[in-house]
């Protein structure tokens, strides 16, 4: 027996070689991995290209139908004025036979007269409907509850002379 005790154990070829292939395999999972990463990118990118060249086919196809569309809507717009005028040019021809026509046809009402014959709508005396102002100038109103005059109601104050 050896009276020295290491704290340390050797450093031995073996313990090394095998940290090494540990690190090695652990190198190739990473490598896998990251090969498995690029193909499914590669995936992506080809995807994402296929989808780019369609969307650009849609885009080329919209803008031809709105130059389309633009043009139609150019030669519509001068067709729409055209017409327009040749209404109004319409409406100055037409305008003195729609005169004569309304004028031919002309609805008038003799002056309303009431008939008075019935007993209901005989005429009652005139109403006197001047401006309270005037009528009351002659003084402060005053209830009339108690005078003579509260038996007559058309009673009104005579104005101030």
């Amino acid at each position: 027996m050896s009276a020295i005790s290491r704290s340390k154990p050797k450093h031995r070829a073996a313990d090394k070689v095998a940290e090494l292939e540990r690190q090695l395999k652990d190198q190739q999972a990473q490598t896998a991995s990251a090969f498995g990463q690029l193909i499914g990118a590669a995936d992506t990118i080809a995807i994402l290209e296929a989808d780019l060249a369609d969307v650009r086919a849609k885009r080329a196809k919209a803008e031809q139908v709105v130059v389309c569309l633009a043009a139609d809507l150019d030669d519509l717009a001068a067709e729409n004025i055209g017409l327009l005028d040749r209404n109004e040019a319409l409406q100055k021809q037409l305008a003195p036979f729609l005169a004569a026509e309304a004028n031919r046809n002309a609805v008038t009402v003799p002056p309303a007269e009431r008939d008075t014959s019935r007993f209901e709508d005989q005429a009652t005396a005139p109403i006197d409907v001047r401006d309270l102002r005037d009528r009351f100038a002659a003084g402060p109103v005053v209830s009339l509850q108690h005078s003579p005059q509260a038996a007559d109601p058309a009673h009104i104050p005579a104005p101030a002379a």
